[in-house]
């Protein structure tokens, strides 16, 4: 990667139960990105209508972001706040530009060790962007060593690059709630 790349706006989101790997991704990106994500807490949704949520993700926390990195744990796939931010991130809007979008596969989750992964354990308006031949968001594998730094760089840049091509699926409506069920087995359409 070439030392002149530039520092991107990245948005991280997360399952809560993976805090630690986001905590990690900061710690190893500090210098290399400014960090967009919300922290845990942040929004206290009980009460608050799904709009306003929906309102409060993308304009006070995406709103600056050029990619959005989703770290995908074991049961990242039925997270209704992950389905929010990914939508949010995936809409233009005049006040917003759309983002990049891409996955890192955390060391719990499911597939880790496969070479590829299950569309299913992802979460689905992720997955809906990395088919294709020209898919407008991948998915890679987390290794948190220091030496990954460059790749996920490379991986950032690449999104970025990737958003100013190529139109998002976005269609699927989002979450209501939460989705129940193992998360080794995944979503279904």
């Amino acid at each position: 990667m070439p030392p002149d790349t530039p520092i991107r706006q990245v948005f991280i989101s997360f399952h809560e139960q993976d805090i630690a790997y986001k905590e990690r991704f900061v710690a190893m990106m500090g210098r290399y990105m400014v960090n967009r994500a919300i922290d845990t807490g942040s929004i206290v949704d009980s009460g608050l209508p799904l709009d306003e949520i929906r309102r409060r993700i993308r304009d006070d926390y995406i709103a600056e972001a050029t990619v959005t990195v989703v770290l995908i744990g074991r049961c990242t796939w039925q997270r209704k706040h992950v389905d929010w931010e990914i939508s949010s991130s995936l809409r233009q809007t005049r006040s917003n530009g759309r983002c990049g979008l891409l996955g890192i596969r955390l060391p719990n989750h499911t597939d880790f060790r496969e070479s590829d992964y299950n569309l299913h354990l992802i979460p689905p308006r992720l997955a809906d962007n990395c088919v294709g031949n020209d898919p407008y968001a991948g998915i890679y594998r987390w290794s948190g060593s220091p030496n990954q730094v460059h790749s996920v760089r490379a991986w950032i840049d690449r999104a970025f690059e990737r958003s100013r091509g190529n139109a998002p699926v976005n269609n699927r409506p989002q979450f209501g709630q939460n989705r129940q069920g193992n998360c080794a087995s995944g979503w279904r359409n």
